[in-house]
């Protein structure tokens, strides 16, 4: 949910912020140069989900086994494609701000 901030202008660049909710947090924000403000206790909010995302991703995982190649098969392999691993999911920082 998008909207304006009555009253609210952008110190940089005096465009209107614009309000949104993401996650339980509002973030007020330029839609022009993208700099963000948060009210009373929404970086505290931030820091400490941050806190526990991090903790969680901080734990041993197991690690998928890499493929054994016998020697001089391995020069036309190409590591930047994923092979069937899944896709890595969004940090709740990355979810925030996007």
């Amino acid at each position: 949910m998008n909207s304006a901030h009555p009253g609210l202008v952008c110190p940089a660049c005096h465009v209107a912020l614009v309000m949104s909710e993401r996650q339980g947090v509002e973030i007020d924000y330029c839609p022009q140069c993208r700099g963000v403000w948060l009210d009373r206790g929404e970086l505290d909010k931030i820091i400490e989900r941050g806190s526990k995302e991090m903790a969680a991703y901080q734990q041993p995982s197991p690690q998928p086994r890499q493929p054994q190649y016998p020697q001089g098969q391995q020069q036309g392999y190409d590591q930047s494609h994923s092979h069937g691993y899944p896709k890595r999911k969004k940090s709740f920082f990355e979810e925030l701000f996007d």
